[in-house]
């Protein structure tokens, strides 16, 4: 690995793509494309964009078969690779699952797998874009409304979590904050970049999970555009380190999510 991985691009996976954009139009300020990407084929996959012009990602209609097998709302992160074979065997060896194999796409070469505890994510060797060899993706920010601010795993073994993203995708994890009866809340680091954190996994969640927190430009604004919205809050807002607040919710088709940002 040349460099610590990170998160290069966000996926919301939904059975229901005009209700999406509505809503996180509502608590963001996102466009969610009304109509496929050409460049997707026979997919109905849609762009997220910002109203800074940039994008924040994409949204993938789930449609009846992958439904009938199984797949549901949810947020997903995509992690940069050198190569997506070789990371895929590394992953496999090391206890982790394909649940997508290895596909090429005009973006580059991608893959969908599981971490050792059953946590979903995507791998993803990108094309840089034409006359921009760099390709440097700016869909995560950690000060930044309507961008990703942070990435929380809640899973069954934070230890083994911890060293497998360690080994395999060059993190570190320095530091931590006590929740009482539910454990360490462990920060995680991306070069000089704190991207996130692990915790145990929670009573009633359904099974070891990434989720994503959006930046908002204000957190009582969302958190009523939420309810207003056909939204659930599950996690009322609570301030942080430095003073934001930050508060989980479930999107009216299902996906969990989080917002995070500060009190006017």
């Amino acid at each position: 690995m040349s460099k610590p991985a990170n998160f290069i691009w966000y996926e919301l996976m939904t059975s229901d793509p005009a209700g999406a954009g509505a809503f996180y139009g509502a608590v963001v300020g996102w466009t969610i494309a009304s109509h496929a990407d050409p460049a997707a084929g026979d997919m109905d996959y849609r762009m997220i964009g910002r109203s800074d012009g940039g994008n924040a990602g994409g949204v993938l209609a789930l449609n009846a078969d992958m439904l009938a097998g199984g797949a549901r709302p949810i947020w997903i992160g995509y992690l940069e690779v050198d190569d997506v074979d070789a990371a895929i065997d590394a992953i496999k060896a090391d206890g982790g699952a394909v649940q997508m194999p290895a596909t090429d796409l005009p973006v580059g070469r991608i893959a969908m797998v599981t971490d050792p505890q059953g946590a979903p994510f995507y791998i993803m060797a990108p094309i840089p874009p034409e006359g921009a060899p760099e390709g440097v993706t700016d869909v995560f920010s950690v000060t930044e409304p309507q961008h990703i601010r942070w990435n929380e795993l809640a899973t069954s073994d934070p230890d083994a979590a911890i060293a497998f993203y360690k080994k395999h995708f060059g993190w570190g994890q320095e530091g931590e904050m006590d929740m009482g009866d539910m454990g360490a809340y462990r920060f995680l680091q991306c070069g000089d970049v704190g991207i996130g954190a692990v915790m145990p996994l929670m009573p009633g969640m359904p099974g070891s999970m990434w989720s994503c927190y959006i930046g908002v430009d204000d957190i009582d604004r969302a958190h009523a555009a939420v309810t207003a919205n056909g939204g659930t809050v599950t996690n009322e807002p609570m301030e942080i380190p430095g003073g934001e607040f930050a508060m989980n919710a479930i999107d009216p088709q299902g996906a969990h999510v989080g917002f995070v940002g500060p009190r006017k």
